[in-house]
C-alpha cells in the first residue's frame, strides 16, 4: 500500500486522483490521502469509486506552493502530506508519494521517520539519462547549503542507492565539478573531494559538469542549491528541444517517466514528485515508490550507511 499525497501539485487533487486509478489499475494498492469529500468526488468523475484497492484516508487540509513549510505543518497538524508519512511511520503504508510542496515534503518525512543512524543530512535522489544508462544525482534539492561531511555521506548513500536501482557493478561515484582536477572548483568541492576520497566507495574525482551526462559515474554528488540548478536547467532545455526529439529520446528525459525523486537517509520510504506532475507522472511517481519498498531501499541504505558512518 502506497500512501498518496491526495493535496500534492499544482493540479491537486484532479490530476491526483486520476494518477492514483491509472496505479491501481496496473495492480497497486493506493491510500489518497486528503479531503474525503473532495477526494470522492474525483474519484467519482474519473471512475475510480468502485476499486477494491484504493481507499481514502481522511486529511482536512494541505500546504500550499507559496507556504512556508515550517509554519505550515505546525499549523496543519493534519496536512495531507503529513497525515500520509505517518501512515508509512506506523507500517500502514509501505512508503509516500507527494507532487506537493517540496519542503513541507521533506520536513513531514524528517518528523514522522527520523534519520538513520549516522547520517547528518538526508538527500533527495534524481536518476538521470546518460549515454551509457543512468546516473542518480544527489543532492536534488533537501541542502541548499552544504559541508563536505554531507557531501561524503551522499556518496555513501547515493552509491547504496544505484546499487539497488541500477542494479550493477559496484557504482562509480563522482563530485560535480568546473572541472576534472582535483584542485578544481571552490572551497567546497576541495574539501568535498578529500573527503569522499576516504570513503569506502569507488570514488572517481571530479566529473566536469559539461560532461555529467557522459555517463562516467553512475552516481554524482553535489550541493541541493547546485543539483537544483542543473536538473531545471536540464528541464528547460528537454522542453526547448522536444520538438526536434524521437519519441523514444523524449520519453527517456521527460522527468514525468520516472515519476520522482527518493529522500535518501530517513529511515522511512518518501518520493517527491514534480509540482507540474501530470496524471501519467503521478502513477509512475506512484509505481516506483511500489519498486523501491519492494526492493528494501531504506534497508539497503541504512546497513550501508552503518558500515561507513558511525
Amino acid at each position: 500500500m502506497i500512501a498518496v499525497d491526495g493535496l500534492g501539485g499544482d493540479d491537486a487533487p484532479r490530476v491526483v486522483v486520476e494518477g492514483a486509478v491509472e496505479a491501481v489499475r496496473s495492480g497497486l494498492a493506493v491510500v489518497l490521502v486528503g479531503p474525503a469529500d473532495r477526494l470522492r468526488e474525483e474519484l467519482s468523475r474519473a471512475g475510480g469509486r468502485d476499486l477494491a484497492n484504493l481507499t481514502i484516508e481522511d486529511a482536512p487540509e494541505g500546504v500550499a506552493m507559496d507556504e512556508a513549510p515550517l509554519a505550515a505543518l505546525r499549523r496543519k497538524p493534519r496536512a495531507s502530506i503529513r497525515v500520509a508519512c505517518e501512515l508509512a511511520a506506523s507500517g500502514a503504508a509501505a512508503g509516500v508519494y507527494s507532487a506537493g510542496h517540496t519542503g513541507a515534503s521533506l520536513l513531514a518525512a524528517h518528523a514522522a521517520f527520523g534519520l538513520l543512524p549516522g547520517v547528518e543530512r538526508p538527500a533527495l535522489a534524481v536518476v538521470v539519462p546518460t549515454r551509457r544508462g543512468s546516473a542518480v544525482l544527489l543532492d536534488a534539492g533537501a541542502n541548499a547549503d552544504c559541508r563536505a561531511s554531507h557531501l561524503a555521506q551522499f556518496g555513501v548513500m547515493g552509491a547504496a542507492y544505484a546499487r539497488v536501482l541500477l542494479e550493477g557493478p559496484e557504482p562509480r561515484v563522482g563530485l560535480l565539478s568546473i572541472g576534472e582536477e582535483a584542485g578544481k572548483g571552490n572551497e567546497l568541492t576541495k574539501d568535498a573531494h578529500a573527503a569522499l576520497a576516504a570513503m569506502p566507495i569507488n570514488f572517481i574525482g571530479n566529473i566536469d559538469a559539461a560532461q555529467w551526462f557522459h555517463g562516467d559515474a553512475e552516481v554524482v554528488v553535489c550541493d541541493g542549491f547546485t543539483g537544483n540548478i542543473a536538473l531545471k536547467v536540464g528541464e528547460g532545455v528537454v522542453d526547448l528541444v522536444a520538438p526536434m526529439l524521437t519519441d523514444e529520446a523524449r520519453k527517456r528525459l521527460h522527468y514525468a517517466e520516472s515519476g520522482g525523486a527518493p529522500l535518501i537517509g530517513v529511515n522511512g520510504l518518501l518520493v517527491v514528485g514534480h509540482g507540474r506532475s501530470t496524471a501519467r507522472a503521478i502513477a509512475n511517481g506512484i509505481a516506483m515508490t511500489a519498486r523501491l519498498a519492494q526492493g528494501g531501499v531504506v534497508t539497503q541504505v541504512a546497513e550501508a550507511v552503518s558500515r561507513v558512518l558511525k
